[in-house]
């Protein structure tokens, strides 16, 4: 039996060699240059593993591998680095765009891009972020958004929605006593230093492609010396939100993106 089925195999794999069944255009999924063979860390279900593929996918294109920076602050933003093939620098937590800043002065010449979570960009790093964008410096971020602090146990974050539960909130966000959730991509749209900025998801495949193509235009602006680009792209976090990565998505989709809609908003004018 043992030996029936290694001629079989056998056949099979010089039948595939004979027909040429495997050529390139029929493969579907080619892990990009740019994108490490580390095993990812994250949670089955997190919306940061397509992030990455999606800049790693976006530097190939462009061919700028080796002329591109990435800044990587705390939470699990500060995993970027063992992902992608770039020049990476990890940041304080809430100071990436800062950093991102000195780098990008010193080597105006390199594309640099921050990654960063709602936490760290929205918190802590409120005030760099604020100034970074109103300065306009010619760098990208991006801004991860799932409403929640994801590496620290799932507490209440700046865009926490109104209700929703957290460790901090564990009875849901009371506006009254705890604030409304910070539109900060919206209120960064309003300082002259922001060239493109927009709202993104990854949670179906259109989304995937419009937040790819989002990317891949403010590194083609950067190169153009236009100004800050602002890339937020909404995801889902199953694990601090106690859900499958099925439902988290559902969620998503019936609770955050009404909330924080998806789309342009400050198009560029020249």
């Amino acid at each position: 039996m043992n030996e029936r089925t290694m001629t079989e195999e056998q056949h099979f794999e010089q039948m595939i060699e004979e027909e040429s069944i495997c050529i390139n255009d029929n493969i579907v999924y080619d892990k990009p240059e740019t994108l490490t063979d580390t095993p990812m860390h994250y949670c089955p279900g997190c919306g940061h593993g397509v992030a990455h593929r999606l800049l790693a996918e976006v530097i190939d294109e462009l061919d700028i591998q080796d002329k591109t920076i990435g800044v990587a602050p705390v939470g699990c933003s500060v995993l970027a680095y063992n992902y992608l093939n770039i020049d990476m620098q990890e940041a304080a937590h809430g100071r990436a765009s800062a950093v991102a800043t000195g780098i990008k002065r010193v080597l105006p010449d390199k594309f640099v891009f921050s990654y960063q979570g709602d936490g760290d960009l929205a918190a802590i790093g409120t005030g760099e972020t604020i100034h970074t964008c109103n300065r306009g410096e010619n760098i990208l971020i991006v801004f991860i958004n799932n409403g929640i602090y994801g590496m620290t146990g799932g507490q209440m974050a700046p865009t926490t929605l109104p209700g929703m539960k957290s460790t901090t909130s564990p009875n849901g966000r009371d506006i009254i006593t705890m604030g409304n959730p910070l539109k900060i991509t919206e209120l960064i749209a309003q300082l002259p230093g922001t060239y493109y900025v927009t709202r993104c998801a990854v949670n179906t495949p259109v989304n995937v492609r419009k937040a790819k193509m989002a990317l891949k235009k403010s590194f083609e602006y950067q190169k153009e010396n236009k100004g800050l680009c602002f890339v937020e792209i909404v995801t889902n976090c199953p694990s601090n939100w106690k859900m499958s990565p099925l439902e988290s998505n559902k969620w998503l989709e019936e609770n955050m993106l009404p909330f924080y809609p998806l789309g342009d908003i400050k198009k560029p004018t020249n």
